[in-house]
């Protein structure tokens, strides 16, 4: 399968063609991959045939790459702004066991948390035959392209979270055509990032919660995704690991058709605004905080999963207190 990545090459960020197996080779007349997709979608042609197009340059050594941290996003945005970071959560068979636990105190055991009632709601109706509209999903929204880090990079929590913690997923990518419509670029690997004991602290700071850094690993995959991916989600501290545990997605896994998701995020029309570039979390039911892992500052996040052939590999940092002051006009 075609992988697009984005590689610091002689100082230069050059966009690189893969196969997985192969060489992998600078592709020349490009700056981004933002600018194939703008050109292909421009053409009326699909990314394979954009680059039937061009010229092929020098090999990129991903291993070096990959030692060196000279791998970026997969995708960037010239102005941050304009890329919109978003996701949606109990979508995954397994997905509400987790979630049920943090919030079954604050209701009486005869009664479903929400969360339940929400994740139920998708098994009966977030896979809806063609031509039919599924439930929507929990959504959530995460920031701007300025919240993106790359495999290599640390996924700094603020001072005042109270948690950081791993969500291992896949997320997808799409561009938004001159004439609104969504195309959907391809999927990345994905540590979505969350804060769950403030969201465990209650529900509705679920919104709080989500507003944090994510990380994307390198290979933007084309194509379809397939049905049933398993990967290996790890927290790795100094030398010992202590969380490791598969983590499945792929709508085999999913109580959602991807399909059903997109539809429910791009129906408002404030996100099919040309030009812009979309990042969507598409959840996940593994996590290390519902093991009872604590993480600390230093510990490293490491997720793998086959088709993607690199690991996202990120430490956590706190930031430094930021106190926050209002001025009047």
């Amino acid at each position: 399968m075609l992988r697009l990545l984005q590689v610091t090459v002689g100082g230069q960020l050059r966009v690189v063609a893969w196969d997985g197996e192969g060489e992998a080779r600078i592709v020349e007349g490009v700056s981004s991959t933002y600018e194939l997709a703008e050109k292909a979608i421009a053409a009326g042609q699909t990314f394979e045939q954009a680059l039937a197009g061009l010229e092929k340059g020098a090999v990129v050594d991903l291993d070096a790459a990959v030692a060196e941290k000279r791998l970026g996003l997969p995708i960037t945005h010239a102005d941050p702004a304009h890329l919109i970071v978003a996701g949606t959560g109990l979508t995954h068979l397994g997905s509400a066991s987790g979630r049920d636990k943090m919030h079954k105190a604050a209701q009486s055991e005869e009664k479903p948390t929400d969360s339940m009632r929400m994740f139920l709601m998708g098994v009966e109706g977030g896979k809806p035959k063609d031509g039919e509209t599924g439930v929507q999903p929990e959504w959530f929204y995460k920031g701007d392209g300025s919240q993106l880090k790359a495999t290599g990079e640390d996924l700094v929590s603020p001072a005042f979270a109270l948690d950081g913690g791993e969500e291992p997923e896949l997320a997808g990518i799409y561009l938004i055509g001159p004439d609104g419509t969504p195309f959907r670029l391809g999927f990345c690997l994905a540590n979505e990032f969350s804060d769950h004991v403030t969201e465990k602290g209650n529900y509705l700071w679920l919104a709080h919660s989500k507003l944090r850094e994510a990380a994307l690993g390198p290979e933007l995959l084309v194509g379809d995704l397939p049905d049933h991916v398993e990967g290996t989600s790890l927290v790795r501290r100094g030398d010992e690991v202590i969380f490791e545990k598969p983590f499945l997605s792929g709508e085999a896994n999913m109580s959602h058709t991807i399909a059903n998701l997109e539809h429910h995020n791009f129906k408002y029309d404030l996100f099919r605004r040309p030009g812009d570039l979309h990042v969507h979390f598409f959840g996940t039911a593994t996590l290390s905080f519902s093991d009872g892992i604590k993480t600390e500052p230093g510990d490293q996040f490491e997720i793998s999963a086959a088709p993607f052939k690199l690991t996202l590999v990120n430490r956590l940092a706190v930031a430094a207190e930021a106190p926050v002051s209002i001025a009047k006009l």
